[in-house]
C-alpha cells in the first residue's frame, strides 16, 4: 500500500539571518583594511584544513583498496575468478528478483478486501500463503487480482497434493473454496505451448459450468492458458469450430464433452487431470454411464480429482475402481455451515405467499434465493411476487438454453433482488449477495436441502434459510435435522423487527 507522506511546505524566504543587509545607513565597525588582512589570514588557515583532510581521505581510500584487494584474492583461491563473476552475477541476480518481487505486487490490480464476519469454515486455516505453493508468478497475479488473500482449509488441504500428481477424494461443505482448490493446481500443470486439452472439468449443471470456466478465466488472465465451456443446450457446430483452435482446458457437462470426444474433434489422449466437481451429483445413474465412457478417450496414468460436500455409497464403489492410491480430505465435522441460522414455519399450504409477503416486508435481503419443487410452482411463484410489487426473476430446467444464461448472468450482476427455481440452481452456484435462501416448498431429502440452503452464508460468511413448513412436510423436517445433525429453530415472532407468519 502507498503511504503518501505529507511534504514540508516549500521555503518563503532566505529566513532569519539569511538575507543580506540593504540599510544604507549601516557602516562597518571594523576599518575596511583589517577586514581584508583578517580575511586573507582565514583563507590561508581553510587551505591548510583542507589540504589535512584530503590526505587523510586518501589514506582511508588506499587502506580500503588494500582490504578489498585481499578479499578478492582470498576468494580467487578458493575459487578462482570464475567464481568471482558467478558470485558477482549471483548477487546482481538476486537482488533484480528481490527488487521485482516486490515491484510486481505493487502492481496489481487488487480489490478492496472484504471485511465482513467470517466463521470458522473458511477462517481456521494453518496459516499458509499462496506463495508457499511455488506457484507461476502470473497464477499468483490473478490469485491475489480475484481477491483472494490466502487459502482458506479446503484449499491448503488439496492445492500442494494436486500438484504432487495424486488422485484425491475430498470432502468440503459448501461455500468454503472448493472451485478454487482445483483449478488453481489445475491451471499451474498446464503446458501453455502444448496446444492441446490437457484438463478437463466436469460439472452437472450448464450454469456451473459457465460460472466454474469463468473462474478459471479470471485466475488464469496472465497465463497464456485457453479455456473454453462447453454444455448441453448450445450449438454444437459452435463447439466443434472453437475445438479446431487451442484449447487447454475444458469445462462442461459430461453429455456434451463425450459426444464431442466420439465426434472426434475433442482430443483427450494428453488430457493428464479430470476434475469431477459435484461428484456425488455426476455419479447419479444419469451421469456415471457418460462419464465412465469418458475415461477411457483419456490416458491411463490420468490423475482424477473428486470435490463434493456430500458423499453417497455410489461414490466409493466408482473410487475402488478408478482411484485405487487416493489421498483423503475429509472437512466435514459437521455438514451444515455455521454461518447460516436456519428457521420454519408451519403454514398451510393456502397462507405460504402471504407469509412470503411478510418475510419480504421484514428481512433485510441483499439477494434471496426461493425453491420450489416443480416446474409450473415456479412461474406461478414468480408470477405471485411480480404481482405483490417485489422485483422478480425465474430459471427452470424446460427453459431455453439462452434465456436461462440470461437470467443467470442478470441475476449475478444484482439486476434483480429475488430468484424462483427449481433444484436446478443448488449445485455449486455462487453468488456472494445472496443472503436468504427460503424452501418454499421443503425438500424430500437432506442432501437437497444442505446444497439449496448452502447457497447463502458462502465463504464464511453469515446467511439466513426460512423453510415453510406444512403438515405433510413434518416428518421430513425432523429426518433431515436428524440425518444433518443440524437444528433447524421454530421462527421466533421478534426477528428484525416481529416476523410472524399466521
Amino acid at each position: 500500500m502507498n503511504n503518501n507522506r505529507g511534504r514540508y511546505p516549500p521555503g518563503i524566504g532566505a529566513g532569519r539571518g539569511g538575507g543580506m543587509n540593504l540599510n544604507p545607513a549601516f557602516q562597518s565597525r571594523v576599518p575596511q583594511q583589517h577586514y581584508v588582512q583578517r580575511s586573507l589570514v582565514q583563507q590561508q588557515n581553510h587551505h591548510q584544513q583542507q589540504q589535512h583532510q584530503y590526505q587523510q581521505q586518501q589514506q582511508q581510500y588506499h587502506q580500503q583498496q588494500q582490504q578489498q584487494q585481499q578479499q578478492w584474492l582470498r576468494r580467487g583461491q578458493l575459487g578462482g575468478a570464475d567464481s568471482i563473476v558467478d558470485e558477482v552475477e549471483k548477487t546482481v541476480q538476486s537482488e533484480a528478483v528481490d527488487s521485482s518481487s516486490q515491484d510486481w505486487k505493487a502492481r496489481l490490480k487488487i480489490p478492496p478486501p472484504d471485511t465482513r464476519y467470517r466463521t470458522e469454515d473458511v477462517t481456521a486455516t494453518k496459516g499458509n500463503e499462496f506463495e508457499d505453493y511455488f506457484l507461476k508468478r502470473e497464477l499468483l497475479m490473478g490469485i491475489y487480482e480475484k481477491g483472494f488473500e490466502r487459502p482458506s482449509p479446503i484449499q491448503e488441504e488439496s492445492i500442494p497434493i494436486a500438484l504432487t500428481g495424486s488422485d484425491i477424494l475430498a470432502r468440503a461443505k459448501n461455500g468454503t473454496g472448493k472451485t478454487a482448490a482445483f483449478c488453481i493446481p489445475a491451471l499451474e500443470k498446464i503446458d501453455q505451448d502444448n496446444n492441446a486439452i490437457q484438463v478437463v472439468i466436469l460439472v452437472p449443471t450448464r450454469e456451473l459450468a459457465l460460472q466454474t470456466s469463468q473462474v478459471c478465466k479470471e485466475l488464469g488472465k496472465h497465463l497464456n492458458i485457453q479455456v473454453m465451456a462447453t454444455t448441453g443446450g448450445t450449438s454444437l457446430k459452435d463447439d466443434i469450430m472453437r475445438l479446431y483452435q487451442p484449447v487447454h482446458l475444458l469445462v462442461g457437462t459430461p453429455g456434451r464433452i463425450l459426444d464431442l470426444a466420439k465426434k472426434g474433434v475433442c482430443i483427450l489422449k494428453d488430457c493428464s487431470m479430470l476434475v469431477m466437481d459435484e461428484a456425488d451429483k455426476l455419479l447419479s445413474p444419469e451421469f456415471q454411464p457418460s462419464i465412465e465412457q469418458l475415461i477411457r478417450f483419456m490416458p491411463a496414468n490420468r490423475q482424477i480429482l473428486m470435490f463434493s460436500a456430500t458423499f453417497p455409497v455410489t461414490v466409493k464403489d466408482f473410487k475402488d475402481r478408478y482411484l485405487q492410491k487416493s489421498y483423503i480430505i475429509n472437512l466435514m465435522d459437521e455438514l451444515t455451515l455455521k454461518g447460516i441460522t436456519q428457521f420454519y414455519a408451519f403454514v398451510e399450504e393456502r397462507q405460504k405467499v402471504h407469509c412470503l409477503n411478510t418475510l419480504f416486508s421484514k428481512l433485510q435481503i441483499n439477494q434471496s434465493i426461493i425453491f420450489c419443487n416443480s416446474v409450473n410452482r415456479v412461474e406461478l411463484l414468480a408470477k405471485k411476487i411480480t404481482e405483490l410489487g417485489y422485483s422478480c426473476f425465474y430459471i427452470h430446467a424446460k427453459m431455453l438454453q439462452d434465456h436461462r444464461n440470461r437470467v443467470f448472468h442478470d441475476f449475478r450482476n444484482g439486476a434483480c433482488r429475488n430468484l424462483v427455481c427449481t433444484d436446478l440452481f443448488t449445485r455449486g452456484i455462487d453468488i456472494q449477495a445472496v443472503n436468504v435462501v427460503i424452501n418454499f416448498d421443503f425438500p424430500k431429502n437432506s442432501e437437497t436441502y444442505l446444497h439449496r440452503v448452502g447457497r447463502s452464508g458462502r465463504f464464511g460468511h453469515l446467511g439466513l434459510a426460512v423453510n415453510l413448513i406444512t403438515y405433510e412436510d413434518r416428518f421430513n423436517l425432523y429426518r433431515i435435522e436428524q440425518e444433518l445433525g443440524t437444528e433447524i429453530k421454530q421462527i421466533p415472532p421478534h426477528i428484525d423487527q416481529a416476523i410472524y407468519c399466521r
